[in-house]
């Protein structure tokens, strides 16, 4: 949609906009093969893309080798830009447009365990619960502590792995510990057989947090609308967040018949991110546009883009509209509605069916 865009009003410095794709699936070997494919056989000038943080971090010295921009708008360990400021010269090219990074995400998922789960829902005692992956691994122990300064009663912190099939001994042991809310980190095939068993058990505590699949426009309904109940953080839903957010969702579901997630908003962005920045460079120089991209305030679909010192992407605050965390909860008829932030609110929380306030 960018590119088509953009071409249509005349590319950049009066050359068109070309898209050379190479799937890195989520296997790292796969991964580097693809970079290698794309910066030695196809000679891009940017990469765009990223979806699981362990595949991005074998990748970045390659990235690096090839001296090729790297927009990121999928990955999200901290550990993929942490190197921009120590070693700047080998990792300058690396960027990220989104989504935020796991300790930004584990801060606002910290502010609505505070200031929702125990200011309006009036629950204290807690449990986390995410899969085995990196960034999880990143983003737990930074939520643990989080909470607990809050003030909330972590009872567990329970790991799965990613194929696990049966959740009912992790379900058992959550409600051993007397937790009365499950606050979940999860990005992979197993959030569809989680909110299945928690809703075909009648799990005894509502769930929310960060659910990559839940996303997706028509999670609920692929699993028969057993999410209904959920809040699943996104970072961007059909809202006004910026002028550009419901035109962007109302067109790419024209064309797709779906709702986008978070990485087809930051491709979007990141393709106009990257033509301003060469447009005010006058060049496709990397080095030249590299500069320029550093200087981005570039207003998004989830909110204003700017990068900070290792070109990572800054969150919103009470001042600055960045990208944030909303998390939104599935309703009946799979629609949902923005519950946190509250200034962000489009209706109030509903409790699932079978659990009592």
């Amino acid at each position: 949609m960018a590119i088509d865009d953009i071409n249509a009003k005349g590319g950049v410095l009066g050359r068109k906009l070309e898209m050379v794709v190479a799937d890195e699936t989520e296997n790292p070997e796969t991964g580097i093969s693809a970079i290698k494919k794309l910066t030695a056989d196809e000679k891009v000038d940017v990469l765009i893309g990223g979806y699981t943080s362990g595949v991005t971090l074998a990748q970045l010295p390659h990235i690096s080798s090839a001296k090729t921009i790297y927009l990121n708008v999928g990955s999200a360990s901290p550990a993929t830009n942490a190197k921009v400021k120590t070693d700047y010269d080998n990792y300058k090219y690396i960027f990220r447009v989104g989504p935020l990074n796991a300790a930004h995400q584990a801060r606002q998922l910290t502010t609505f365990i505070a200031d929702f789960v125990k200011g309006e829902l009036g629950i204290s005692k807690v449990a986390i619960v995410g899969e085995n992956a990196k960034w999880v691994q990143d983003l737990a122990p930074l939520l643990k502590k989080g909470a607990t300064d809050a003030g909330a009663d972590v009872r567990a912190t329970e790991f799965f792995d990613a194929q696990t099939s049966d959740f009912s001994p992790l379900f058992s042991k959550v409600k051993d510990s007397g937790a009365q809310f499950m606050v979940v980190v999860l990005s992979h095939a197993s959030s569809d057989i989680f909110a299945k068993q928690w809703y075909d058990s009648r799990f005894p505590m509502p769930y929310g947090g960060i659910d990559v699949k839940s996303m997706d426009g028509d999670f609920c309904e692929r699993i028969g609308g057993k999410s209904v109940g959920e809040m699943a953080a996104n970072f961007a839903v059909r809202a006004p967040l910026t002028p550009k957010t419901i035109p962007f969702f109302d067109e790419f579901r024209k064309r797709t018949n779906r709702s986008p997630v978070y990485t087809g908003f930051g491709a979007n962005d990141a393709v106009y991110i990257y033509a301003d920045a060469v447009k005010r460079a006058g060049s496709t120089d990397t080095n030249a546009v590299i500069k320029e991209l550093e200087k981005t305030s570039y207003i998004g679909i989830p909110g204003t883009i700017e990068f900070d010192e290792n070109h990572d992407v800054k969150p919103g605050t009470a001042t600055y509209k960045g990208p944030a965390l909303l998390l939104a909860q599935w309703r009946d008829g799979c629609k949902r509605e923005v519950i946190h932030p509250k200034a962000m609110r489009t209706a109030d929380y509903v409790y699932p069916a079978w659990i009592k306030k």
